[in-house]
């Protein structure tokens, strides 16, 4: 899946020597979250290297996360894509943006909510704005509620002094645990997906490449100073909510006939998810992605991975694999160590498996006495048998 997913790449004109590069045009959808999923795979170099990276295991745990671009914020039931991006790609892309929208909000919390009276100035200037037209919520990127931003900027300001250290920290994996003279082992802490992909936590792995999660221990029993972990950034990730993929700049509205001549843009976290993501827009009655580019280079590669990135999403979506990554079997996932429970018929069969079992022994014990008693020769001939 990682080599189709690295075919991937941003569609583009076959452009003559004085054209340029041309992008999908994504900048009218909006970027959902789907699902979160750790898939186990077989990794031969691990197997033929004797690499330790993988802790000596020839499987390796693949992380992936699947996402929409959908048509509105508040549809996404037809003509949408569907894709399917590694997990560092896709954290990385939208945790930064996350960042810089929460210290953005902060910024104008603190500029327009000093005080009561700065802030109803600034709800009066907003309402002579819309009464004239002004189009305000382009002016600038936040309109904030100064009764609720104050105390959660605050909150944020003061996180480290009341005990919390933030989640996004440990996306990556980083180690939380040395082995001491107990003999214990070394863990470290990075990104996992939780509740059947719908959430993205921080776990405990007992590898330098947080490969192999234990779900039996928890992260804030391992931070310094008995800290605990602020998961609000990490929230706004997977929390439902769609975010607009139209690059929005703070200087827009200041001069209205130059942004009507302004082609709309995507955003850096859109087209960075979008490039490095295996595709499935066509039978989803998606519009503006690769079938509307014939003409573009990387076109022949894409619609030819289409099928198989489709049926990828849809094996993944529909719960083919657990928590940890394992295959699911006839609906009871594998354990960590690999093991399943038995279906009903599968008890059934070593029930005969074993009554049968039992009575070839008790014929062998038998047919094992009559040689010994009869000197070596068992009478065949008394059961029917001929002598020869």
């Amino acid at each position: 899946m990682n080599k189709l997913m690295g075919g991937a790449k941003v569609v583009r004109r076959l452009a003559d020597d004085d054209a340029e590069d041309v992008e999908v045009d994504i900048s009218s959808y909006y970027l959902k979250f789907q699902k979160c999923q750790f898939v186990k795979s077989y990794n031969a170099e691990a197997e033929q290297d004797g690499d330790d990276e993988y802790d000596t295991s020839v499987l390796q745990t693949d992380r992936f996360i699947i996402f929409r671009l959908c048509p509105s914020a508040s549809s996404c039931n037809n003509n949408y894509g569907e894709y399917i991006v590694d997990m560092e790609t896709y954290l990385e892309s939208t945790v930064a943006y996350a960042q810089e929208m929460q210290e953005e909000m902060c910024n104008a919390c603190d500029e327009n909510c000093a005080n009561d009276d700065a802030a109803a100035a600034d709800d009066a200037a907003a309402a002579d704005d819309a009464a004239a037209g002004d189009d305000a919520g382009r002016r600038r990127l936040y309109d904030v509620d100064c009764d609720s931003c104050v105390d959660e900027c605050e909150k944020i300001a003061n996180m480290e002094d009341n005990g919390y250290m933030e989640a996004t920290d440990y996306l990556e994996c980083n180690q939380v645990y040395a082995a001491d003279d107990d003999g214990g082992n070394i863990l470290y802490a990075g990104s996992m997906c939780a509740s059947s992909g719908e959430k993205i936590k921080i776990g405990v792995f007992t590898d330098a490449n947080c490969q192999n999660l234990d779900n039996s221990l928890d992260v804030e029993d391992y931070l310094e100073d008995g800290a605990k972990l602020s998961h609000a950034l990490l929230k706004t990730i997977y929390n439902g909510d769609s975010m607009s993929c139209l690059q929005v700049d703070e200087n827009d509205g200041d001069d209205d006939a130059a942004d009507d001549d302004k082609e709309p843009e995507t955003n850096e976290v859109c087209q960075a998810v979008y490039e490095a993501a295996g595709k499935c827009e066509v039978p989803n009655n998606f519009n503006d992605g690769i079938a509307s580019y014939a003409n573009y280079d990387n076109y022949d590669n894409q619609v030819a991975q289409e099928e198989t990135i489709c049926d990828y999403i849809s094996s993944i979506s529909s719960g083919s694999y657990d928590q940890t990554g394992e295959i699911v079997i006839s609906g009871s996932s594998s354990s960590s160590s690999g093991g399943n429970s038995a279906s009903g018929g599968q008890k059934f069969a070593l029930v005969v498996l074993s009554i049968g079992t039992v009575g070839l022994a008790m014929f062998a014990a038998s047919l094992h006495a009559q040689l010994t008693k009869g000197g070596g020769k068992a009478d065949l001939s008394s059961k029917g048998g001929a002598m020869a």
